[in-house]
């Protein structure tokens, strides 16, 4: 309650006018020539050096060796020698919220959009809303040129059954409520939809079909529904790796969230080459249902883990700053933490989905206790997933090009081709050959106009729980 307190007068008394982000525009040229620069693609091919991206409107008209390109008369010319570029992330489980107190989370529209286009977002699924008119009016501003920040696909609000989850979630009793709701905000603007760990497999089908009619997509963080009986239900995509599955739960009953730590212990026997998890990775694949890693996320909860960096931390107000370092340091004592092993094993399983051809999407999830921080947390995924065992292209590709694959945008978004949008993120340094360079991004060029990420940072130092 102290924290709560604490953050409501910060509140009152830190209000500012919100920013729009035309302060943070570094660049804006009809014609920009990014030159002599690596390329990271986002197709997962070997990164490109000394190349130059011609931009025109806001769109790639040229990219190849920069021996080959003319560079047109009048155009801004960025010597990019001795840096890198890969698109702009399409991070699919992201968040315009953020935990304030145990089981409580706060809307953060003001500084999320912006932070997340200062990590590299350029689009961005919600993957479920708490404050669902604030998604869709941050949407819809950013798309009116009113603000700046990434495209958002707004899911809406969770879809969760008649169990508590936080109080800000509707509680569904019934398929045909489940129906109801998809319906109402599918008129409200919303275009995908997460069900979550308590609906039964009628309401699932039953927001399946919703959505479906509505030419939209349904994912899940899911605990009563199995993967397996999701996937017969016709679902999209599932959150999380396979951290949440309970199909190896033995006494599983159905419709049933199995009680306590019973999915984790479940898993944590089950052998990381188990043939019945490589049965269930083919299950998924064999129906083109797509596997969203949030190890960002799962990272949290393991010890021996860095804590989020400091860069992060300063971005927090300072309330929940010391809640996430206090949880943090807790878990860091905990020396038989069982995410510990799982995270290892999901890292395994992940990869085995991805080298089986699945379709990996990358999240990053900023929920749990706290310390997933947009402006930080998506060039963290691409570290976890080459911790994994991805290659860099590899690592970059899911967290780019897969992303706009299962968005249907692939043809605009995604990699760096020419036709494509204009959007991409700049590092200090080679990405291939210091892949501590993912962490130093200077700018974030969305539709050709270019943010610049530092400035985005240092606007909202100790802002994070306020804004």
């Amino acid at each position: 309650m102290k924290q709560l307190a604490a953050l409501a007068f910060a509140v009152l008394s830190n209000l500012v006018p919100a920013k729009t982000g035309a302060e943070f525009v570094a660049f804006n040229a009809p014609m920009l020539a990014l030159t002599h620069v690596e390329v990271v693609d986002g197709t997962g091919g070997e990164p490109m050096h000394d190349m130059t991206v011609l931009i025109r409107n806001g769109r790639i008209e040229a990219l190849d060796a920069s021996a080959k390109v003319s560079i047109p008369k009048g155009a801004e010319v960025k010597d990019l020698k001795g840096k890198s570029i890969t698109p702009g992330f399409v991070m699919l489980h992201e968040h315009m919220f953020y935990p304030i107190a145990y089981y409580a989370y706060g809307a953060m529209f003001q500084s999320f959009p912006h932070l997340y286009l200062a990590g590299g977002a350029t689009t961005i699924r919600t993957a479920g809303s708490m404050s669902p008119y604030a998604d869709l009016n941050v949407r819809k501003d950013i798309d009116a040129g009113e603000n700046v920040g990434p495209d958002i696909d707004v899911t809406a609000p969770f879809l969760n059954g008649p169990v508590p989850f936080v109080m800000q979630v509707q509680r569904i009793t019934s398929a045909k409520q489940a129906s109801e709701m998809v319906h109402y905000w599918a008129d409200e603007g919303a275009t995908s939809y997460k069900a979550y760990m308590h609906l039964t497999r009628d309401e699932l089908a039953a927001v399946v079909a919703e959505a479906h009619a509505h030419q939209q997509k349904v994912t899940g963080h899911l605990c009563s529904i199995t993967f397996r009986e999701a996937v017969d239900l016709g679902i999209d995509n599932l959150e999380h790796g396979f951290f949440p599955a309970s199909d190896f739960v033995k006494d599983k009953q159905p419709d049933l969230c199995p009680s306590g730590t019973a999915v984790n212990a479940s898993l944590d026997a089950l052998p990381a080459g188990s043939p019945d998890m490589r049965s269930l990775e083919a299950y998924l694949i064999q129906h083109h249902v797509a596997l969203t890693s949030t190890l960002t996320i799962f990272e949290t909860f393991a010890s021996g883990r860095p804590a989020a960096p400091s860069g992060a931390l300063d971005l927090l107000a300072p309330p929940l700053r010391e809640m996430y370092l206090r949880r943090w340091s807790s878990i860091a004592s905990d020396k038989d933490n069982v995410y510990s092993h799982l995270l290892v094993k999901d890292m395994v399983w992940e990869k085995q989905f991805f080298d089986q051809g699945g379709l990996l999407v990358a999240g990053t999830d900023p929920t749990g206790y706290g310390g997933v921080v947009p402006g930080f947390s998506n060039v963290r995924e691409v570290e976890l997933l080459m911790e994994a065992g991805l290659t860099l292209p590899q690592a970059i590709k899911v967290s780019t090009l897969n992303g706009a694959t299962y968005l249907g945008r692939d043809k605009d978004v995604g990699s760096l081709v020419p036709g494509k949008r204009a959007d991409l993120v700049i590092f200090d340094g080679m990405v291939s050959e210091d892949h501590a360079a993912l962490k130093r991004i200077l700018w974030t060029v969305k539709a050709g106009v270019g943010y610049d990420s530092a400035k985005i940072r240092a606007a909202y130092l100790g802002k994070v729980g306020y804004q």
